[in-house]
């Protein structure tokens, strides 16, 4: 395999002596993929850092009879150690979090800090997950002399395809019960964020995890295709954009494949006066300005109840410009580069949008230049309030996937609850009031899968993650997760003479 090594800032020299031979992963090595070159690209600085060739739709065959076979014997060994491969992993990938966090931080732009926490929370699923499924089991029916039971088995090849925007997080979302339950998994990264996936590979190989039970097959729309539509592929698990995943969904129709979706989101934030002010605004900001905004839960619309929305909004716009906004290796910044041309250029005709339509940008609104020299090529967008903001404005309606908020006022309870769930998007939501009744009665009313009471993206790896609406369907976390990588096998056992009346 030809890999080109570009040189690189002293910020991310760790980063760049850890980057993988090749973006395809088969059988426990890096593969030669038969695809065009794909540019890995330090977000920080637009500097190309490594290319390798992605995959075809042949590399997908290959890489498709390669699960088929391991799965053959790995869905055969027992739950407990399957689990205990996880628990190793999970031990493995904390003691190398900081270079993971150095690998994603290169791909994503988002502050190491951030990365860090990423990394977290991909051990935090891989321990879940590997502890519960040695408990995972089906019922047990007495019928009075003979007996019946279930047992959850595997579902087969995972197809399964990330996002840009929490490549690692992601991934061992998904692999965690896709392998606890004995399944193989082919995997396709972002285009944009490939690298610590493919780092997670080796790290899954050195634990004893056998070949061909996860596989990466890099590339674009068209290698996500191959992998959908290819027969040997039994069940998809999708993060991405709603426009995709109904693609996806109409692409499984014809051979009834198993489908999880986790789409975008437009997520209500309610605030009450009652709640504390700066608590408040800690909230909103939690809700909006991780991974540079581009996180599908995050709660873009904040209602505030009119009485407090004044004073709310200013220590909202006094805080939000302290951002720090720069080079994402250094302390103190909390907003890095964004991901690409494409996102950037739709973030601020979002922005040009806002202004037409008559909303007011209190603070941003546009790109930040750093004073670093080496950050030229990198693309960076200052944390951005708006207010003067109506529930028929595009930037309130649709969901922009940058550092963008949209303040709107409310009234009433029943009100804000009516608007908060006007949207065809139901992926998460909050309220934060110190009245715990009205907290449990509002958030019993969000249409929407994942919520928080007082605070903002706070999931956990024991409760499961996901979506109503068009923010999809089946569950991330949670021991609910395995039901989604499994199914379930009925059993009758007669123990008497069978009843037949055809004597």
């Amino acid at each position: 395999m030809s890999v080109v090594l570009k040189r690189m800032s002293s910020s991310f020299t760790r980063a760049v002596e850890l980057l993988p031979a090749s973006l395809n992963w088969i059988d426990n090595d890096f593969y030669t993929g038969t695809g065009p070159a794909l540019d890995a690209i330090n977000k920080a600085t637009g500097q190309v850092v490594m290319s390798s060739a992605t995959a075809t739709a042949a590399d997908v065959e290959v890489a498709v009879n390669s699960s088929a076979e391991a799965f053959r014997t790995f869905r055969k060994i027992p739950a407990a150690e399957r689990g205990n491969l996880l628990l190793k992993a999970a031990s493995l990938l904390e003691e190398r979090a900081e270079d993971f966090a150095h690998l994603e931080t290169l791909d994503t732009g988002k502050p190491f800090y951030e990365s860090v926490m990423d990394v977290g929370t991909a051990v935090d699923a891989f321990r879940l997950i590997g502890g519960i499924v040695q408990c995972y089991h089906g019922s047990h029916f007495d019928m009075g002399g003979s007996f019946a039971y279930t047992t959850r088995e595997p579902i087969g090849t995972v197809g399964a395809i990330g996002p840009w925007n929490y490549p690692l997080q992601t991934a061992c979302w998904k692999l965690a019960p896709a392998l606890a339950c004995g399944n193989t998994v082919v995997y396709k990264c972002s285009e944009y964020t490939p690298l610590s996936t493919v780092a997670l590979a080796g790290l899954l190989k050195e634990v004893g995890f056998p070949a061909g039970v996860f596989n990466i097959v890099a590339g674009e729309g068209s290698v996500g295709a191959a992998i959908t539509d290819h027969p040997g592929v039994h069940k998809i698990s999708f993060t991405g954009s709603v426009p995709t995943g109904k693609k996806i969904m109409r692409g499984c129709s014809d051979d009834l494949k198993k489908v999880t979706l986790e789409l975008g989101g437009k997520s209500p934030l309610i605030i009450f006066d009652d709640f504390n002010l700066r608590n408040a605004v800690s909230v909103a900001m939690l809700a909006n300005f991780f991974s540079q905004g581009a996180v599908c839960s995050n709660g873009t619309r904040v209602f505030v109840q009119r009485s407090i929305i004044k004073e709310f909004t200013e220590q909202l716009v006094e805080r939000t410009q302290k951002l720090r906004v720069g080079n994402p290796m250094e302390d103190g910044v909390k907003v890095g580069a964004t991901i690409c041309k494409m996102q950037y250029d739709k973030i601020l005709a979002y922005l040009e949008t806002a202004r037409k339509e008559g909303a007011e940008i209190l603070c941003g609104g546009g790109p930040v230049t750093p004073d670093d020299p080496e950050l030229a090529g990198g693309l960076y967008i200052a944390p951005t309030v708006i207010g003067g903001c109506t529930d028929n404005m595009t930037v309130v309606k649709e969901e922009i996937f940058g550092p963008v908020l949209c303040v709107l006022p409310f009234d009433t309870e029943d009100e804000v609850i009516e608007r908060a769930n006007a949207t065809e998007f139901g992926l998460a939501g909050a309220v934060c009031t110190d009245n715990l009744s009205r907290a449990y009665r509002v958030v019993s009313q969000i249409e929407a899968g994942s919520c928080n009471i007082n605070t903002y993206n706070n999931f956990p790896a024991q409760i499961p993650f996901g979506g109503f609406k068009h923010s999809g369907f089946g569950r991330e976390l949670g021991e609910e997760c395995l039901s989604y990588y499994s199914q379930t096998k009925s059993v009758f056992v007669e123990t008497g003479d069978p009843w037949c009346p055809f004597d």
